[in-house]
């Protein structure tokens, strides 16, 4: 059994499709069906449902590719390692990342290339459960998202806390809200409000905290992306509830002030995750490393108490 044959199966696996598993395995139709069935005669079993087209796969293939995804994730860890004991780290990293935390990344992010200038990067924007789904699926080498989820179950991992995520009101300069020191949930809900889609964790957070507060937010904009956030509360019309670490990337546009939020009775924990079965990947191994070094609650809380003055 080589490797080559599981990385096309998985490949038919994720496309669905012959020509398109091909096609990113950069080899030939012909090619990648060949060696589907010569892996098909070495463990005896039928993987592939087929047809006119790709049928999908059998259950023997179903397991097959759960096993799959292991074993290419323990050789690309064996050859991260011998790597390094050759001549530094290089390969790719994998990282997801959930929106609202993509912001924070690029401080991990680019330390580690500066320390392993011969590792790309590969980040990935993710919601919790398709960060749950890669990690397990050893799609992924680790990811930055909410540590205290209660609604996803990241399965067996390891975790590596960040920051706790502290939420300000960004209010335009001359808002009703602007020179408050600190503004009730309730209060916020009257306002006319850009906020995160409802799909999204960050959304839900907040929710909740405006219904201990015993108010709804009703948003005249919602929107998927920080951003397109930023982009709307920058024409003054609207204000919103940012977390803290948003003023690492986008700061306080002209024209608008935070203004400190009462604290919830509880603040999610933002943080790193990486698989917990199976050899640890050298590559996540060095971002946690790095990581540690780094103080990113004191960054951002430094950073809040800056705009707040």
């Amino acid at each position: 059994m080589l490797l080559r044959q599981l990385e096309y199966l998985v490949a038919l696996a994720r496309e669905r499709h012959f020509a398109r598993a091909a096609a990113a395995c950069h080899v030939s139709q012909p090619s990648l069906s060949a060696a589907i069935r010569k892996l098909e005669r070495e463990l005896d079993v039928p993987l592939v449902r087929r047809g006119q087209r790709f049928a999908g796969l059998t259950p023997e293939g179903e397991r097959v590719v759960l096993w799959a995804h292991r074993i290419l994730a323990d050789a690309d860890a064996l050859r991260q390692d011998l790597s390094r004991m050759r001549e530094g780290l290089s390969g790719r990293l994998r990282m997801g990342a959930i929106p609202t935390a993509l912001t924070a990344a690029s401080l991990l992010t680019t330390p580690f290339c500066e320390r392993y200038p011969h590792v790309r990067v590969l980040l990935t924007s993710l919601s919790s459960r398709e960060i749950a789904r890669r990690l397990a699926d050893f799609e992924i080498d680790m990811a930055m998202t909410y540590l205290d989820d209660e609604e996803e179950d990241y399965g067996e991992v390891r975790t590596s806390p960040l920051y706790e995520e502290r939420y300000l009101l960004l209010t335009p300069s001359d808002g009703e809200l602007a020179d408050r020191r600190v503004a009730r949930w309730a209060e916020v809900a009257a306002l006319p409000l850009c906020l995160l889609a409802p799909e999204m964790r960050n959304r839900r957070i907040l929710d909740a905290n405006f219904r201990q507060a015993g108010a709804v937010a009703v948003p005249a904009i919602e929107t998927d992306t920080v951003s397109a956030l930023f982009a709307h509360v920058a024409t003054h019309r609207w204000s919103s509830v940012i977390a803290h670490a948003w003023l690492h990337m986008f700061g306080v546009p002209a024209g608008m002030r935070v203004v400190r939020l009462e604290r919830p009775a509880r603040e999610p924990r933002v943080g790193l995750v990486v698989a917990g079965t199976g050899p640890e990947s050298v590559l996540a191994r060095a971002v946690l490393d790095i990581a540690r070094d780094l103080d990113l609650r004191e960054v951002f809380d430094r950073l809040a108490r800056e705009h707040l003055a």
